[in-house]
């Protein structure tokens, strides 16, 4: 039987490179109805939620229709959010997809892949990577690189990993492979549970990354690569290239 598994965009209106950003307008549409939109369109989410801490985000969740719940303002994270939504549901889930809530043309059929590799309860966590063509990404600590042996993330950082020691940098790409970690995560219901309860832990605090906690406690996080790129609005300029690329599908 089809394990049920569900799509819960966390979004929150204070952020301090770009307060607001779930309300920001891209060619007529709020960002978070784009995401929302994109999300609908997989093929085996039975249900998509958008968890917020702010009513004007609420507000305009409902406007167009979609579902929203409303969450503390005291989480930490969007993990900690996905975990509130999910013990507020009146029906039982097997699994979730945490959606980002500021990649306003995600692709659904990443989505999708996290879901079907979620219909195996041995995968606790499940994320992708996309093969680093660019050697400029590698330096650039907004852009997270993970390494990975056979299907399992084994480190996260947002510094070039691995490091090639027996080649100069500028020669790193046609001699080692380099991934960007796809900053879309799914869970076992049961996993999603247990994590939320664990303490920051020395790596996380370090590279401020969330997913080194949950190594550093023993959960495995499954990887597989995809093609598709992934496109994050962190700034007010970064609607530019989202405005591009949309005019460019049309």
């Amino acid at each position: 039987m089809e394990r049920k598994v569900i799509g819960i965009i966390p979004a929150r209106y204070d952020s301090s490179r770009f307060p607001g950003k779930p309300l920001a307008d891209i060619l007529g549409k709020t960002m978070i109805e784009r995401v929302y939109e994109q999300a609908r369109k997989s093929l085996m989410l039975s249900d998509v939620i958008v968890a917020t801490d702010d009513e004007r985000i609420m507000d305009e969740v409902n406007r167009f229709g979609g579902k929203v719940v409303l969450t503390s303002k005291n989480h930490t994270n969007g993990t900690e959010r996905c975990a509130e939504v999910v013990h507020k549901l009146l029906y039982e889930v097997d699994a979730v997809i945490n959606i980002q809530g500021d990649e306003p043309i995600i692709d659904p059929r990443q989505i999708d892949i996290l879901a079907e590799m979620l219909q195996d309860e041995s995968n606790q966590i499940v994320t992708l990577k996309k093969k680093i063509t660019d050697a400029t990404l590698l330096d650039n600590p907004n852009i997270i690189k993970v390494v990975s042996s056979g299907s399992k993330a084994i480190y996260f950082s947002r510094s070039p990993i691995p490091f090639s020691r027996n080649f100069p940098k500028n020669q790193w790409l046609e001699n080692s492979h380099f991934y960007k970690h796809i900053g879309l995560y799914g869970f076992q219901r049961t996993v999603l549970d247990k994590l939320v309860k664990l303490p920051p832990s020395l790596l996380e605090t370090t590279e401020q990354l969330e997913q080194l906690r949950w190594l550093e406690n023993g959960y495995n996080i499954t990887i597989t690569a995809t093609d598709a790129e992934s496109y994050s609005v962190d700034v007010p300029d970064d609607l530019e290239k989202i405005i591009e690329l949309l005019i460019g599908v049309r």
